[in-house]
């Protein structure tokens, strides 16, 4: 038996603007959607040619609050081709929340607080 890895969700308090920030921080773009009838949910699925993992926002419209992550102990990481650059964008998006020189990493958070690390190339 096996399994492929297909997708993340992450839930998001503002689509429009979580979408914006993963197109700018990271180039993923809208895969597919689904929305409700009722307009009481949509899930966007980003991604990239990279890799056909893609990474689920679902934006509920009963849940104006923001999310409980908790100590944050999770991520998604990305490899970039140039550490530099990135590492450049990121600091004048002002999203990088952790830095760990030692490993060669970083960290960057979304709008709703989610982590996700930023790797070398190999």
């Amino acid at each position: 038996m096996v399994f492929k890895m297909i997708h993340e969700n992450y839930n998001v308090s503002d689509l429009g603007r979580a979408m914006e920030f993963y197109e700018k921080a990271l180039g993923l773009t809208e895969k597919h959607r689904i929305d409700s009838k009722d307009g009481s949910f949509q899930i966007v699925y980003i991604g990239n040619d990279e890799s056909d993992f893609e990474l689920e926002l679902t934006w509920l419209r009963d849940h104006p609050q923001k999310y409980n992550l908790g100590e944050c102990e999770f991520h998604l990481a990305f490899r970039t081709d140039d550490f530099e650059a990135a590492h450049k964008k990121h600091s004048e998006m002002g999203c990088i929340c952790f830095e760990n020189p030692d490993m060669g990493i970083y960290f960057i958070q979304d709008p709703d607080g989610y982590w996700l690390e930023i790797l070398p190339p190999r």
